[in-house]
């Protein structure tokens, strides 16, 4: 015989055929035998024992034989970590096959144990099993660093697990990474990013990947398809459903409970509750078995129907399987209320506790305002005190919510008992609201969450509530906000409820220190209830205790003196906020210049304009617009056509009433010619010119005598469907009547009449007052007779000029019988009363003539003994 010296190589390839033959008894005793003859296994011979242990599921064994291997310094090959690895990860080992992974991670650059392909698609996948995404993600990372590119079924563990985290941007990164090398995604990867779109109400995207599954011509299958129709519902394609829906049903994919529930949810979506009832009827018929899921689905349709008798029997098959969910339940409760079936909604809320259905905060809403509506305060406090025992956290806008409907309650029932019953409501609400205010109180910003619900309250004008919870919140010793109180207070203003605003300001005042917004509100409240002195009082009394002063509060405040012409306050509140350095804005600016311009003092509005320029406050459109009309009233168009070019250097949108504004003057002061160049660049700009500014323009024809161009706008603005007013047939007969057209103002008033708007006497006055201009008395007296004839009474002004006609050319009688007609209607006036004086004198009616001058002293008016019958007609 040969003499043999036992080595490692010849036991591994023993080892290895031992393993492949299923002895592992042989195996573990050639490994001994190796041992004792004092061979010393390697890294391959170790690696091959571990394999037989992997191959065969004896994890115990492998485990305790790999902890024996790291004590002797010997680390495996990959090969064998990988067979380790796939048999831990078959047997769903995943927290062993993460442990080992980190053994591998410390010996990888000691002894150079260098993970392959294999090796992470499976640590990945276990990190994946195991819910550890950051983790997976990490092993991803060393995986791309190693240069190795990922399976379709590594990235689509990860993106379904992205997805489930809600991490929609991680997952469109793997997505695009996967496309990026050429692989074509799997129809359960599509699934996962279908649902994360569907999810987050990308439905764009969704489609978009639609299409290109169909492209890629991936295997579409009935999740996929039900994951469309879903979107398709869910975005108003309903059509687009119905027809994916019996696509499926043509392809014989139709076989999952879900799917027919989603076609469901479509046709309910739409509101045809009929064809849901129907999709759920073929799911029936097919023998596809319903569960709580197709049940649950069922019962919403028939509450959307409104079907009570057929919503019971559903639930009732509901509870076969069970308790119901609270989402059924909270179905069914709200229909009950819905249909004012309180006794049934209290019957099944008793049902619910006894049973003991732990109550959701949905839930939990609906049961609390049935037993507010049938008068159960007492259960519902106790479900409350039940919630809070249980450890159910309710969110804050559920509370807020809770507290609502008490205060609602609370003040029904104030408005609806008698003063014997007010009381003891008044105290259970209060305690329960009491109750539930501290639990809000106790949670982060759950004061100001109380304080909003009061503004909320004020602006709906609920206020009885608002006021309540506001005075709740002062009993348990927290000071409301100051925009809660102001908002309130601000409230009471805009409902005329001065009374109510002054309580809340005195008990405001008496409990904590007022601040000024409140101030502010007070004034407010005060101005829109027409108390303008004490709105100026307050406000000066505000500003003398060194309250901030708030330009809105500034802006109504001065707008209401100045209606009232009370300039000298608005002058005092300007100097005090000049020299306090209240930071003005535009509007409070805007409203100074206003103030300045009804007062009539321009100068004192042209050095607040220079001051808002100073101070840098940006111009608006209408700080403009009231700078045209400063300098247009003063005569200063120039300046006012300046102020018109600044505000379209700045680019601000020039608006139809700044055009109007310059307009107005430019015909006023004659220069018709730039009105009418300003009236064309208006329409030119695509302004079409409304009511006011055809009228200025007609006007400005007038005043320029130029009566064909007006006659022009005229026919313009009624062709654009402009339906004239009486001011506009104003400016029309004026400007006839200035140049001498009087047929054409005669039928200007008739077509006033024609469309059923009644002339004033100054429509007929222009008339009138162009033929006196022209001594056709009896022409102007025949349009008075006309006037009067429609009932239209004569004016002072009209009056006087036909008096002054009748007296200067001596017609006596007509002026006596004038002034015995309109004596009784019109006011004392000097010469009106002058000249019948002469008249009756003239005419040698001394007793009259006596009586005229006894009413001229009477009346205090001044007696114009200059005045001559007949003076045009002497010669001259």
């Amino acid at each position: 015989q040969l003499c043999y010296e036992p080595s490692v190589v010849a036991y591994t390839i023993l080892l290895r055929a031992y393993g492949n033959a299923s002895k592992i008894e042989l195996a573990e005793e050639a490994f001994l035998e190796m041992l004792e003859a004092g061979v010393e296994p390697d890294a391959v011979a170790c690696g091959t024992l571990l394999c037989v242990y992997a191959r065969r599921g004896r994890h115990g064994d492998m485990m305790l034989f790999y902890a024996a291997t790291r004590r002797r310094g010997v680390a495996p090959p990959v090969s064998a970590f990988n067979f380790m690895l796939s048999s831990l990860q078959k047997h769903r080992l995943h927290g062993k096959v993460i442990h080992l992974w980190k053994h591998m991670m410390e010996m990888e650059e000691a002894n150079n144990v260098v993970p392959n392909h294999f090796t992470y698609t499976v640590v990945i996948g276990s990190f994946v099993k195991a819910g550890l995404l950051e983790e997976a993600m990490d092993v991803l990372g060393k995986m791309r660093a190693s240069r190795l590119v990922p399976e379709e079924a590594t990235y689509s563990c990860l993106i379904s697990l992205s997805s489930r985290h809600g991490r929609g941007e991680q997952v469109v990164m793997l997505y695009e990474e996967m496309r990026a090398h050429g692989i074509v995604p799997s129809n359960y990867t599509c699934a996962s990013l279908l649902a994360l779109y569907d999810k987050s109400e990308d439905y764009s995207k969704a489609l978009s990947l639609f299409s290109e599954m169909e492209r890629s011509r991936v295997v579409i299958d009935e999740v996929i398809y039900g994951i469309l129709i879903r979107i398709y519902g869910k975005i108003g394609l309903y059509d687009d459903a119905q027809r994916t829906f019996e696509e499926i049903v043509s392809a014989g994919l139709l076989s999952d409970e879900q799917t027919y529930v989603a076609m469901a949810q479509v046709h309910m979506n739409a509101r045809n509750y009929d064809k849901a009832l129907q999709v759920l009827g073929l799911m029936r018929s097919r023998n596809v078995k319903p569960s709580k899921f197709s049940y649950g689905a069922l019962l919403r349709c028939h509450v959307a129907r409104e079907d009570i008798a057929a919503a019971e029997d559903v639930f009732r098959a509901l509870c076969k399987y069970g308790l119901p969910d609270v989402f059924c339940c909270n179905d069914l409760l709200r229909l009950y209320v819905k249909l004012g079936q309180l006794e049934k909604a209290s019957a099944f809320i008793l049902k619910m506790r006894k049973e003991d259905i732990q109550l959701d905060e949905a839930l939990c809403m609906t049961v609390m305002e049935v037993c507010c509506k049938s008068g159960m305060i007492t259960d519902a406090d106790k479900i409350l005190k039940e919630m809070n025992n249980g450890g159910v956290t309710m969110k804050s806008s559920t509370m807020v919510s809770i507290i609502e409907m008490y205060a609602r309650n609370r003040t029904s029932v104030m408005q609806e008992q008698d003063s014997s019953s007010k009381a003891l409501a008044c105290q259970t609400d209060s305690s329960a609201l009491n109750a539930t205010l501290k639990s809000l109180l106790d949670t982060p910003g759950g004061s100001s969450i109380a304080c909003q619900l009061i503004r909320k309250l004020a602006r709906e004008g609920r206020t009885c509530e608002a006021k309540f919870l506001h005075e709740q919140l002062t009993q348990l010793g927290v000071k409301p906000e100051d925009s809660a109180t102001s908002t309130l207070i601000v409230q009471y203003g805009q409902e005329q409820k001065l009374h109510q605003a002054e309580e809340l300001f005195e008990s405001a005042s008496t409990s904590f220190p007022i601040r000024g917004p409140v101030y502010n509100a007070m004034v407010d409240a005060l101005c829109k209830c027409g108390n303008i002195g004490e709105a100026y009082h307050l406000f000066m009394k505000m500003a003398d205790q060194g309250h901030s002063r708030d330009v809105v509060t500034i802006s109504i405040l001065v707008t209401h003196l100045t209606k009232h012409g009370k300039f000298q306050e608005v002058e005092n509140i300007m100097h005090g906020c000049f020299h306090g350095e209240v930071e003005l804005d535009t509007v409070a600016y805007n409203t100074f210049i206003k103030s300045m311009l009804e007062s009539g003092k321009l100068y004192s509005a042209v050095n607040i304009y220079d001051r808002m320029i100073s101070t840098g406050v940006p111009r608006s459109l209408q700080t403009f617009n009231i700078m045209i009309s400063v300098y247009g009233l003063g005569g200063k168009l120039d300046k006012a056509a300046e102020m018109f070019a600044a505000a379209q250097e700045l680019g601000l949108l020039i608006d139809e009433k700044i055009y109007t504004n310059m307009l107005n003057f430019y015909g006023k002061a004659g220069r018709h010619q730039e009105a009418s160049s300003l009236f064309d660049r208006m329409k030119e700009l695509g302004i079409m010119p409304g009511k006011i500014s055809c009228n200025s323009m007609i006007n400005a024809y007038a005043t320029a005598r130029l009566h064909d161009e007006a006659e022009i706008v005229f026919q313009e603005m009624q062709s654009h469907g402009q339906v004239p007013d009486s001011t506009t047939y104003l400016a029309l007969i004026r400007s006839y009547s200035e140049s001498r057209c009087y047929s054409k103002a005669e039928k200007a008033i008739q077509m006033m009449l024609t469309s059923g708007i009644t002339p004033s006497c100054p429509h007929f006055s222009h008339l009138i007052f162009a033929f006196l201009k022209a001594d056709q008395i009896d022409e102007a007296q025949r349009i008075c007779s006309q006037m009067q004839e429609i009932g239209v009474a004569v004016d002072l002004a009209c009056c006087r000029a036909m008096m002054r006609a009748y007296l200067e050319h001596g017609r006596v009688d007509e002026g006596i019988s004038l002034f015995e007609t309109t004596r009784g209607s019109l006011k004392p006036d000097s010469f009106i009363l002058s000249a019948a004086f002469h008249l009756y004198e003239h005419s040698g009616s001394e007793p009259e003539a006596g009586d005229v001058l006894e009413a001229i002293g009477l009346h205090g008016a001044s007696f114009l003994r200059s005045l001559k019958v007949g003076s045009k007609l002497e010669p001259t």
